[in-house]
């Protein structure tokens, strides 16, 4: 045999019943039409540009996926920047919208040195520019003959926007900006396409003006030549290296050297420097500022739908072709013989996997009213109203915070339930979890992020106790705070387990139990003194309470209020959210069961029905389970994971892709001349007891 000869499976077909017809019997329970759900989640007009993209995309070299787990990470960085090229070309030559551009980087799955090209940089042009710098900035951003990044962390500050050290000196004398890196903890550090691919940044510098320090504002600066690539005199501008994950970007350092940059690198869309004098003149809002990072973090909890509805995919479908053991008590029969039981089965595994299905819809429902409120506080803003912002920036930082930590822990959840074979690249989910880890570090930190949350809670809470804060359609803060205060004595009414699943009893509960956290915490830090920092699990609790509120309830008011959901058609669609909702409700009750026992809104009697609800809520969704994955519409290029096929070829799938594993196209490994040869055969050449020992 050739040395060069692929190892190759024998061409068996696996032991019946296959996954086609185990999910295709799945498939046949659903009680409501998946595609419908689909279309109430996407709209037709989105799924048709899926499906038209996705036909473009699977026959593009420069978007095959099938050597994405064998890649170094030189080849990463190469075959993305391919990659993004080719997506400019083939937006151009198929004439795809925005939308369909979009589409595409979704189903390619992977961020690329353009992903903050798009996701922060264009983004901060669009809002905080004037009408001469989008001429200047944007619109080459937009045709791509500059390309951007975002430049903000620093290797000794991230979340301490406020302790940046690049300051930013306004020079009165040539009506220029010198930006300068004063010490080495100034180095700019993490920026996603900083490293080799960008030409431009969007810096947070210290302005300095007339010797006076303002604070971090944002310039666009040139980095790198646009003739040849080479860094600017006075940046100093490389790739900080491998990473746990994220290795198809190169997230880059930056420092300079008293870089001079022209007055029109100031983004002057809300705050101003005069020329020649350098007079500041501010924005007529403070936190005006803050509305990329609202964008941004509003998208990223569009994005935590996408990442948890993957993973449950992949488990869930992979969950009914798997069969382990025979149930005993219950043996499934196909055929007329016994089998052993497919996974998804078991009541454990459901205890794991079908919760996380619900928060794919939570976060779904959730991300839609983010992006809803985004876009209305922009008209606001327009007219000179602010008043939304400070609760949208409240808001979007809170759920960032909770609902990507409840990403990461369900992909390792969803992982972890595919068993051995989930430890595998092939799966679908080792390399998706490394890449999707930095999503709780980036955009701020988790933990700092409830700091923010908490600080507007404990505003309102007091406002409230002063009666200067009244009752409103658009804060749900207000209205629950002030509920908690007509009677912060109530209790619980439920009597029997059913009665859990009332969606009336469910957003009473979960407003009370934060209400008195944050009640509790105020007591704490305004009447006994406490001081910030050791009140800080507290205040990390309180704003997860929010935010799980806040999930909670955009899930049960638009089943509630959504006209499209109203019709005769979609009722059994209806039926099925309103069950997913009541599931996501108490399985997070059941998590966190202390806070709400020990705000004495749950007896101890109760709890006992709370966890039996949640069992029979799982009895409930089981024959839906994979329709219900299925309704994400997520193609198998997409998912590219042997397991989670939609086809429930997950043995046939497995086999192949460790066919086309690199070792196995050659039938000796490469260094067995010098490493394995020399052991052996000197041993062989012993004496019998050797040879025998190495027969052995």
């Amino acid at each position: 045999m050739d040395n060069n000869t692929p190892t190759r499976f024998p061409d068996l077909k696996p032991r019946g019943p296959g996954g086609d017809l185990l999910l295709a019997a799945e498939r046949a329970k659903a009680s409501f039409d998946v595609n419908e759900l689909s279309k109430f989640m996407y709209t037709q007009e989105w799924l048709d540009k899926m499906n038209k993209v996705l036909a473009v995309i699977e026959n593009e070299p420069a978007f095959d996926k099938s050597d994405r787990y064998h890649q170094s990470r030189k080849e990463k960085i190469h075959r993305a920047l391919e990659k993004d090229k080719r997506l400019f070309d083939l937006a151009r030559e198929q004439n795809w919208d925005a939308t369909e551009t979009q589409i595409a980087n979704l189903l390619y799955d992977q961020s690329t040195p353009f992903s903050l090209h798009y996701n922060m940089f264009i983004p901060t042009l669009r809002s905080q520019t004037t009408d001469e710098q989008k001429k200047l900035f944007l619109e080459p951003a937009l045709k791509h003959h500059i390309l951007g990044c975002y430049a903000q962390t620093e290797i000794g500050h991230g979340s301490n926007v406020q302790g940046l050290e690049t300051t930013a000196t306004y020079i009165n004398e040539t009506n220029e900006f010198e930006i300068h890196s004063p010490t080495l903890t100034a180095s700019k550090w993490w920026i996603g396409g900083l490293g080799k691919a960008a030409n431009h940044a969007i810096v947070m510098a210290r302005l300095i003006l007339n010797g006076k320090d303002f604070g971090p504002h944002p310039f666009c600066v040139q980095i790198r030549s646009l003739e040849d690539h080479r860094p600017l005199k006075g940046i100093t501008v490389g790739d900080l290296g491998p990473k746990f994950g994220f290795n198809a970007v190169d997230n880059g350092f930056m420092m300079f050297d008293h870089y001079r940059v022209p007055h029109v690198a100031f983004l002057a869309k809300y705050s101003q420097v005069k020329p020649g004098t350098g007079e500041y003149v501010k924005p007529p809002n403070a936190k005006l500022s803050y509305g990329t990072m609202v964008f941004v973090r509003a998208n990223i909890v569009m994005g935590v739908r996408m990442a948890i509805a993957k993973a449950v995919t992949i488990a869930t479908r992979y969950s009914a072709v798997r069969q382990q053991f025979v149930d005993a008590a219950s043996p499934k029969k196909w055929d007329n013989a016994v089998i052993e039981t497919p996974v998804l089965d078991y009541t454990m595994q459901q205890y794991r996997l079908l919760p996380h299905i619900a928060e794919a819809y939570a976060c779904f429902f959730t991300g839609r009213e983010m992006m809803r409120l985004y876009n209305l506080n922009q008209e606001e803003m327009q007219k000179g109203n602010f008043n939304l912002l400070a609760d949208l920036h409240a808001s979007s930082s809170g759920l960032k915070s909770l609902t990507t930590t409840m990403a990461v822990e369900a992909i390792e959840d969803c992982r972890r339930a595919c068993g051995g074979h989930g430890y595998s690249m092939f799966s679908g989910l080792g390399m998706f979890y490394q890449d999707y880890l930095p999503n709780v570090t980036w955009e701020g930190d988790n933990y700092i992020l409830t700091q923010q949350t908490a600080r507007y809670l404990l505003k309102t809470y007091r406002n409230v106790l002063a009666g200067t804060a009244k009752p409103s359609e658009y804060n749900q803060t207000i209205n629950y705070l002030t509920q908690y205060m007509q009677n912060p004595k109530a209790k619980c009414p439920a009597t029997s387990a059913s009665d859990f699943s009332n969606p009336e009893l469910i957003l009473s509960a979960f407003g009370f139990r934060v209400a008195y956290g944050i009640a509790q915490v105020a007591e704490q830090i305004d009447r006994h003194g406490r001081t910030w920092n050791s009140m800080l699990v507290e205040i990390s609790r309180i704003s997860k309470a929010h935010c799980q509120f806040m999930l909670v309830r955009n899930f049960i008011v638009t089943l509630q209020s959504d006209e499209n959901l109203s019709t005769p058609s979609m009722r059994p669609i209806n039926k099925a959210l309103r069950t997913m909702a009541s599931l996501f409700a108490l399985n997070v009750m059941e998590k966190e069961l202390a806070e709400f026992l020990t705000s004495g809104y749950l007896s101890s009697e109760q709890t006992v029905m709370l966890k039996s609800q949640v069992i029979h809520l799982l009895e409930e969704v089981r024959p839906n389970a994979v329709p219900l994955v299925d309704a994400f519409a997520l193609p198998d290029y997409f998912l590219h994971s042997a397991l989670g096929r939609y086809d429930g070829k997950v043995y046939e799938a497995y086999t192949k892709m460790a066919e086309d594993e690199p070792l196995n196209h050659t039938v000796v490994v490469d260094g067995y001349e010098q490493y394995i040869k020399p052991l052996v055969h000197a041993g062989l050449k012993g004496n019998d007891n050797q040879v025998a020992a190495a027969k052995i």
